[in-house]
């Protein structure tokens, strides 16, 4: 109740639905808190609380109203998988995987989980037996997980199948941990027991401090190498690639995403730039800003064995939270991440740095939706790469 007069839930959410889609967190959280000012109210108005409030960094905040949600309403799954990003977020693993395993319990979700007859491998040790361990999410996800295959394979004592996706699978037969290697939609070998690539964190125990293992993990075609290294010779050094935008159906790819104006200030003189920048955003290098000269390969790059050895040629990518940023990671190669004020949980908190890939640089917004001063600080730090 408030002021005496019922609370009409559906006006109260077709009002703050819009402010939401348009990034006004702060207006719909003014609107929200008054209905909230005892402490007490309907479960909806907090989770639409939480919503007003992660995004704008406050992820303390965010975390309490999760807590108290998943305390009340243990069976709401879409709240539960919310507090994991949290909770991964904030870096704490143990709770965070196990959190994560509801991310199939959400309504456009649960239709791709895979429904297997056999037991999830819990960690235990099975030799004589047979693993199956299939990728499941985006390529990104891929390239950042692979590395935990060889550790299940130590920890488990079994036959590893992997199942990987078509676009990633040659890359894949180089890497490390499997007994076989099958294309996902195929049929697998029998096997015993099966996990996805993103529970084995869980299966696991994954914690910060076992990060980053063995790296690189993943290893280009030597004969691609040498055809790129012939293409890009005659470029300026040092040679940095650039991807400015992610895929445009991700669901927060308008958080993440650039134009390649707004990386004209990383233009200076000395330094090669290739575009690596894949979909409709690709045709921003046919007018690149001024005083830029950029070579774009995307229309060159007909796979990711293409996009793995570019990044062994070339010295530094810069990009947005891409699957570029995991492959070159994945490769051992240095690249630097422009993220927003809130990034995807894997990156962490203020971090400049990252536990997942020694090489690699964050590069974070300040205040949410400013660019400028994230390729502002790059320029900078490009001035000093160059010079070194």
């Amino acid at each position: 109740m408030m002021s005496g007069v019922a609370l009409d839930m559906r006006a109260i959410d077709l009002r703050i639905r819009p402010l939401l889609a348009s990034g006004r967190y702060e207006e719909a959280e003014a609107v929200l808190r008054p209905y909230l000012s005892s402490g007490r109210g309907p479960l909806p108005l907090w989770k639409l609380l939480a919503a007003t409030l992660r995004p704008q960094g406050r992820i303390a905040e965010t975390r309490e109203i999760q807590e108290m949600l998943v305390a009340h309403a243990p069976g709401d799954f879409p709240t539960r998988f919310d507090l994991a990003e949290t909770l991964l977020l904030s870096g704490e693993f143990e709770r965070g995987w196990r959190e994560y395993h509801y991310r199939y319990s959400l309504a456009h979700t649960a239709h791709i989980e895979r429904k297997v007859q056999r037991p999830r491998w819990d960690g235990r040790a099975m030799p004589g037996k047979t693993l199956l361990i299939y990728d499941e999410q985006g390529y990104g996800d891929t390239f950042q997980f692979l590395r935990l295959v060889p550790w299940a394979k130590e920890r488990s004592g079994a036959r590893v199948v992997l199942e990987i996706n078509a676009e990633s699978l040659s890359l894949v037969r180089r890497a490390a941990g499997f007994d076989d290697l099958v294309e996902r939609g195929s049929l697998p070998p029998a096997f015993d027991m099966h996990c996805e690539l993103m529970s084995l964190p869980m299966a696991l125990m994954l914690s910060l401090d076992d990060l980053p293992g063995p790296t690189p993990y993943l290893h280009p075609d030597p004969r691609r190498v040498e055809r790129w290294r012939q293409r890009l010779a005659g470029l300026p050094r040092p040679l940095v690639a650039l991807v400015w935008a992610g895929r445009p159906t991700h669901p927060n790819d308008a958080n993440r995403s650039l134009s390649l104006a707004q990386l004209a200030p990383l233009a200076q003189t000395g330094v090669g730039f290739v575009a690596i920048q894949k979909g409709p955003a690709a045709m921003q290098a046919a007018s690149p800003p001024d005083g830029m000269s950029i070579l774009s390969l995307s229309d060159e790059i007909n796979d990711f064995e293409d996009t793995a050895a570019i990044l062994c040629v070339v010295d530094l990518l810069i990009s947005v939270d891409s699957s570029p940023v995991h492959l070159a990671g994945a490769l051992g190669r240095p690249v630097w991440v422009m993220l927003p004020k809130v990034p995807d949980w894997r990156w962490l908190l203020e971090r400049t740095d990252t536990p997942w890939y020694p090489q690699m640089r964050l590069f974070r917004q300040e205040v949410r939706t400013d660019w400028n001063d994230v390729v502002s600080r790059m320029a900078a730090e490009l001035v000093r790469f160059v010079a070194q």
